[in-house]
């Protein structure tokens, strides 16, 4: 079912590229304006109460545009493209810096698990924005060198790397970002109740339209590369937080009879290969969320949790396979306060 053509006409919206849904209860109450389009290559939703009914979403997509035209590696003239095309003239604006700075906090709280030089590992497995075919197994070791976070760092709004190979790739972090200044607009035209989504990346605050917590479901892991196939697994009920989930169900390849994930492990250069199939991080911010979700799918179950607890106002859900196959969820004590009931 195509989510554009259904959007008005269901209450239950779901969003199958990422394997998150969201529910939004009477969405065509007079009282809320919803906008949706496509952005960073893929779509966003936003509803939201204005006090004087004004639509923002010219200043929503303004502002989305911008983000794209600093940390989109598919846009040639972007900063984060031009820097990984070594341009000296580039210097690095607001966008890129805040989002540069959380990624190596979020590259340090995670032992390296999340890390934004990782575009020549994305690029060699066929995930990435310089496509190619996809080979069985890319040369690691001269690709390696060239990975790591300690090796870049930014002086004077200019981006220092250790060698002209290294590349970045903020795709694991810049929707989270992307969706938090796009409920920053919200807030700065008065809006106090409103959920913003991008791919699947959630800021919510406030109340829906029935005067309750936003409700959002957590989709059940289901090996689909056609995105048609939707269950959910639970839904849970929140607001004044933001929501990310990572998995590797939608996006992976065969090839020989092996099954490639999409997230790539920075520390080994190989795609992950672990039993945990979904992680959702519930934040304060949306870029928090979407960083550490990516970086849970690399370091699996026990260390995820283990990193969660040190976390204040951060919880996790995490859904993996056990020894017989079989699903099961495991979450983080906080969390319990957020299943809908």
């Amino acid at each position: 079912m195509s989510v554009k053509r259904k959007i008005f006409l269901i209450i239950f919206l779901f969003l199958i590229a990422t394997g998150i849904f969201f529910l939004i209860k009477n969405q065509s109450s007079s009282k809320y304006i919803f906008n949706e389009g496509k952005i960073h290559g893929t779509y966003y939703h936003a509803i939201y109460m204005h006090p004087q009914g004004i639509d923002l979403q010219e200043k929503i997509e303004e502002r989305m545009k911008k983000i794209d035209m600093s940390l989109s590696t598919f846009e040639p003239q972007s900063v984060i493209s031009r820097i990984n095309r070594n341009d000296d003239s580039v210097l690095t604006d607001d966008d890129f810096e805040t989002v540069f700075k959380t990624a190596q906090k979020i590259s340090e709280i995670t032992y390296g698990a999340f890390d934004i030089t990782v575009a020549p590992l994305v690029n060699a497995w066929g995930f990435g924005f310089d496509s190619h075919d996809r080979i069985l197994q890319p040369n690691l070791d001269t690709i390696m060198p060239f990975i790591g976070y300690q090796k870049i760092r930014l002086e004077n709004h200019k981006l220092i790397k250790d060698y002209p190979k290294i590349m970045l790739d903020a795709s694991a972090i810049a929707k989270g970002y992307s969706t938090d200044i796009a409920a920053n607009v919200l807030e700065e035209n008065g809006c106090k109740n409103y959920l913003v989504e991008i791919g699947g990346e959630i800021v919510c605050k406030g109340k829906n339209t029935k005067g309750e917590k936003w409700k959002i479901g957590i989709d059940k892991p289901i090996d689909d590369e056609t995105n048609t196939l939707n269950e959910i697994q639970t839904v849970i009920s929140i607001t004044d937080k933001a929501m990310a989930t990572s998995g590797n169900y939608r996006q992976f390849y065969i090839k020989d009879g092996k099954k490639y994930s999409h997230t790539i492990d920075p520390r080994t250069g190989y795609p992950v290969n672990k039993n945990i199939l979904s992680a959702t991080v519930i934040a304060p911010n949306c870029i928090t969320a979407d960083a550490l979700a990516t970086a849970f799918m690399v370091l699996g179950v026990d260390s995820s949790l283990m990193i969660c607890r040190t976390l204040p106002e951060v919880d996790c859900y995490l859904i993996y396979n056990d020894q017989k196959g079989s699903n099961k969820v495991i979450y983080s004590e906080g969390f319990e306060n957020y299943f809908s009931k």
